[in-house]
């Protein structure tokens, strides 16, 4: 992906970027700032298109945006002025699904999140974590085949950031669904992510991936027990000196 600037100058966001994900894996992307991260999912989402290269999705090309694909943002981006209900409704009731199916499906999600008793609740009474539990209820309610998540813990306090990874994964096991996570957390990332993809900057591309026992462990054990595990630091001390390597380039100090 090469954006042309106005000054004419051009910027490599992503060079040589390949990658083949299973129906159903977690995949957690992670990499310094300015690697590309969020260039690529917007790219898988069909938000961009990009300057070589192309994105299947079982088969077909990505020419633009898609209901196959689902996307989380850092803020919940829910309509504010809408019910919790409302909100998740919006996209089955945009495709037509009818009334009673609507709201069979609506209590469905609401109680896979954990928000029973809060559909007629305005989302902007909601706490931060409660919007972002919306925020994935509704992207579930329109079925895609794929879940795009850009930083969609970023903005939550410490504890509620841990609860809500942990329903990020039984939501990932319940549904079966594909789930693309950007993050800036380490942490996160190898908590959340039975594949982990670290990028590189300038231009962004690939710099190594790892297969992680760390998802599938946290739908049974606890995230600090997890957390806190040799394997589990030694990977983390890992990345996180091969991550500030690249930002140590990046910002010309070596």
């Amino acid at each position: 992906m090469v954006f042309t600037l106005n000054d004419g100058g051009k910027v490599h966001a992503l060079n040589d970027v390949s990658l083949h994900i299973e129906k159903g894996q977690m995949v957690s992307v992670l990499g310094p700032s300015g690697c590309g991260k969020t260039t690529l999912l917007n790219i898988i989402a069909g938000f961009l298109s990009p300057t070589a290269g192309e994105v299947r999705l079982n088969g077909s090309k990505v020419t633009g945006p898609g209901a196959d694909r689902g996307m989380v943002f850092q803020q919940g981006a829910l309509f504010e002025w809408l019910s919790v209900e409302q909100n998740i409704a919006f996209g089955p009731k945009m495709a037509g699904v009818n009334s009673n199916d609507r709201e069979t499906d609506v209590q469905r999600f609401l109680e896979m999140v954990g928000l029973s008793g809060f559909e007629k609740k305005p989302v902007y009474e909601l706490s931060g974590g409660m919007q972002q539990r919306v925020a994935l209820a509704r992207c579930l309610a329109n079925d895609p085949d794929v879940i795009l998540m850009d930083e969609p813990l970023g903005a939550l306090d410490a504890l509620t950031r841990e609860k809500m990874q942990g329903l990020v994964l039984k939501l990932w096991k319940e549904t079966g669904k594909t789930i693309i996570l950007i993050t800036h957390s380490v942490e996160e990332a190898l908590f959340l992510g039975e594949r982990l993809v670290v990028m590189a900057p300038r231009p962004g591309r690939v710099e190594k991936e790892y297969t992680l026992p760390f998802a599938e462990r946290g739908l049974l054990d606890s995230p600090r027990e997890i957390k806190s595990g040799p394997d589990f630091v030694r990977t983390r001390e890992e990345i996180l000196s091969m991550i500030w390597g690249m930002e140590e380039e990046i910002m010309g100090t070596v």
